[in-house]
């Protein structure tokens, strides 16, 4: 594999990466998954610290960013690095995985990129229920996890998606660069959307949306 960072196909918004073939083959691997993840919310890094963070060696974490570099994922911050250390920063904020071709070109790496995506969902829910009872009653009060039975169309499910990206865009992005800015009392809040057809009971479909995934994680 080249070390060569590949043009990677932007958004609208400039600082979202749409997924294509190479992309998701690069992402296909849970650790990367979790790297991305960690660069976005904490900002630059080093490949040793991110290594502590995830528990794997710092060779291992060494590699898959060489890797991610190579997709262009994520690029050495310079401003940072120097003969003894290596910093890494990621290129982009969020991940957009929304084509249904790509998928079927694609099955193995996205299914893997996905059960990835789910597992670094599932870790961090985990983590917030083992110690929520430390948590300020405030945020104990703020807490939720629901979840509703819907019955919808391939096209509502597609709107209700699009409705609920409109609503988080309202509220204030968890930036490394502007958290400093933020009001007095605003702490990170992770939010998790699936909207998950059941199997069992759907018919199959001559054609449908695609996965339809933005993550931050990934």
């Amino acid at each position: 594999m080249s070390d060569t960072p590949e043009r990677v196909e932007r958004s609208a918004e400039e600082s979202a990466v749409v997924l294509e073939a190479r992309g998701l083959r690069a992402l296909a691997h849970p650790l990367r998954v979790q790297l991305v993840g960690v660069l976005r919310k904490h900002g630059p890094s080093t490949a040793t610290r991110l290594a502590e963070r995830l528990g794997v060696n710092s060779g291992t974490a060494s590699y898959h960013l060489r890797r991610l570099g190579a997709a262009g994922f994520v690029e050495e911050d310079a401003e940072r690095g120097n003969a003894r250390e290596r910093w890494w920063r990621s290129v982009h904020r969020t991940t957009e995985f929304s084509n249904p071709e790509l998928t079927d070109r694609e099955p193995e790496a996205a299914l893997t990129y996905l059960q990835s995506v789910a597992a670094t969902y599932t870790l961090r829910t985990q983590r917030t229920l083992n110690e929520i009872q430390t948590l300020p009653r405030a945020w104990r009060g703020a807490f939720d996890m629901s979840d509703w039975s819907l019955r919808l169309t391939p096209e509502e499910a597609v709107s209700l998606r699009r409705e609920l990206t409109d609503v988080v865009a309202r509220y204030r992005r968890d930036d490394p660069d502007t958290a400093a800015s933020a009001p007095e009392g605003a702490q990170r809040v992770g939010l998790i959307a699936h909207i998950l057809p059941e199997p069992d009971a759907l018919a199959a479909p001559e054609d449908n949306a695609g996965p339809g995934t933005t993550t931050e994680a990934s």
